[in-house]
């Protein structure tokens, strides 16, 4: 049994844990074939269908990412979050879901920083350092893509989520 953790994307990050949350799978697939800017292609979205249909088993707990209410690329999100749920289903499996905000407070990071009064808003590169940071803080993981770490604390969730169900 494998606990995965998907965070989609044009470029989807993958986690798969064991029991213990050791990590098994750690990768960004990214759909291969003719580019558009701001979008994906029909080819690249049939690629990534595939990558992630070979990589999930049977057996496998998996967590997915929403898709952020009020996202500027709707049309993309919803089909990539759309095809990878049908792949999740082709392959005989059902997930779960959790929020991006859910995601941000597993590991305490609130999006925010500075002092009451005088806060601002963790945005781009600042607020993908943070969950670096938290992930290095409370698991001790790092890797250099940011979609594989939140794909980490997502299989985390999905091994927690297990845990509970089972009563462990």
């Amino acid at each position: 049994m494998r606990f995965v953790g998907i965070d989609p994307a044009t470029t989807t990050g993958l986690v798969a844990l064991d029991i213990e949350g050791n990590v098994l799978v750690q990768t960004d697939i990214q759909g291969k074939g003719p580019k558009i800017k701001g979008g994906i292609t029909v080819p690249q979205l049939v690629s990534l269908q595939n990558q992630l249909y070979q990589l999930l088993q049977p057996r496998d707990e998996i967590v997915k990412e929403d898709a952020v209410p009020g996202t500027q690329r709707g049309l993309t999100t919803g089909m990539i979050h759309g095809n990878l749920r049908t792949i999740i289903h082709r392959k005989g499996l059902s997930f779960n879901l959790v929020m991006p905000n859910s995601v941000k407070k597993y590991v305490a990071v609130t999006g925010w920083e500075g002092e009451a009064g005088s806060k601002k808003r963790l945005e781009g590169k600042a607020k993908k350092k943070a969950m670096a940071d938290a992930a290095k803080l409370h698991f001790g993981y790092t890797h250099k893509s940011d979609n594989v770490v939140d794909a980490y604390i997502i299989a985390r969730i999905a091994l927690n989520l297990y845990r509970m169900r089972e009563y462990m």
